[in-house]
């Protein structure tokens, strides 16, 4: 698995964001079973940024002018064609893009009371989730996605975070 982490924001560097985008990156592959048929692996692209530059990217992509903590391209539609199903195996080794506001995250986690970096690893999973083919937009698919957000953070020693 390779993930490409471009620093738009320095602090995101400081604040280890490589090494959580790698963990949180093999542990929902492994999670889910995915293994690439083919060559070096999957490959992730992930911008560090702030929230001026992901309040652009929100709304050029979702006509929505306010920042965010994550957005994701993936490189092909792997939705399930039933609501809560399972998506289909990525053909593409390289699965997408991942944005991420530092701004925000560190406001969501201190307003939340989580640690940084156990919020910042579930939003990169959920990340994950969203270039492998899964959403949130109706409850059948949401039940699942968060479902399983909470099974790989659990493996990864992160508390349920839809509890508190």
């Amino acid at each position: 698995m390779i993930v490409d982490v471009v620093f738009e924001d320095d602090r995101w560097n400081a604040a280890g964001l490589e090494v959580l985008a790698d963990h949180a990156a093999q542990a929902t592959l492994a999670h889910l079973g995915l293994t690439p048929p083919f060559g070096d692996g999957f490959e992730v692209s992930l911008l560090a940024c702030d929230d001026k530059r992901i309040a652009a990217l929100n709304a050029d992509f979702r006509d929505k002018p306010t920042p965010t903590n994550v957005l994701s391209w993936p490189s092909e539609d792997r939705a399930s064609d039933q609501p809560g199903g399972d998506p289909h195996t990525p053909t593409d080794p390289e699965l997408g893009d991942i944005a991420i506001a530092f701004d925000t995250c560190t406001r969501e986690a201190a307003a939340q009371g989580k640690q940084f970096p156990a919020h910042v690893t579930h939003l990169l999973v959920h990340g994950m989730l969203h270039l492998l083919g899964y959403d949130h937009i109706d409850d059948k698919d949401a039940a699942l996605m968060e479902g399983l957000e909470v099974e790989i953070l659990g493996k990864m020693g992160i508390c349920n975070p839809y509890t508190g």
